[in-house]
This record gives structure tokens, sequence and C-alpha cells, in this order.
């Protein structure tokens, strides 16, 4: 039987930090969860703006695309013919 480990840990610069020092073996393969912390809030929601409502701002906002981008996005995205 597998013995299973848990240890508590946050995330820096993209990187998880363990909280207590571990010496893990190189190339182990892990599983992460992330957790809420009680008291602390989503960030990102601080605005109470839908994700809809945060998008639409950036509407309109691109420059120099080509005019059938709508009906041809396969063709500049992925080389496919054109319609």
């Amino acid at each position: 039987m597998e013995r299973i480990m848990l240890y508590n840990g946050h995330v820096e610069n993209g990187v998880v930090i363990f909280d207590d020092s571990v010496a893990l073996p190189e190339g182990l393969k892990v599983k992460i969860e992330p957790v809420a912390v009680e008291g602390e809030e989503d960030k990102a929601s601080d605005s109470g703006e839908t994700l809809g409502q945060k998008l639409l701002k950036h509407a309109g906002k691109a420059v120099g695309l080509p005019c059938d981008l709508s009906e041809n996005h396969d063709h500049y995205l992925y080389g496919t013919p054109k319609r």
C-alpha cells in the first residue's frame, strides 16, 4: 500500500513553496490541489464585474487586423484555405 503524504505551502512567482522544509526525490510526480483560505476572497473578482463585462472593455481596440478575420480566422491561425 502506497503511503500518502500531504504538505502545505503557497505559490510565489509561479513556484510552489512548502511551508516546512521538505526533501522530495528529484523527478517525483506530485499532485497539487489548490485550496481556498478562509477570509481571503478572490482578488480578481473585487470589481464585481462579470467576465463578459471585463472582456467587453477590450472590444474594438485591436488595430491592423484583416477585414475578413472573423470569416477566415482558421486561415490566419492555422493556414487552412480561405473561405
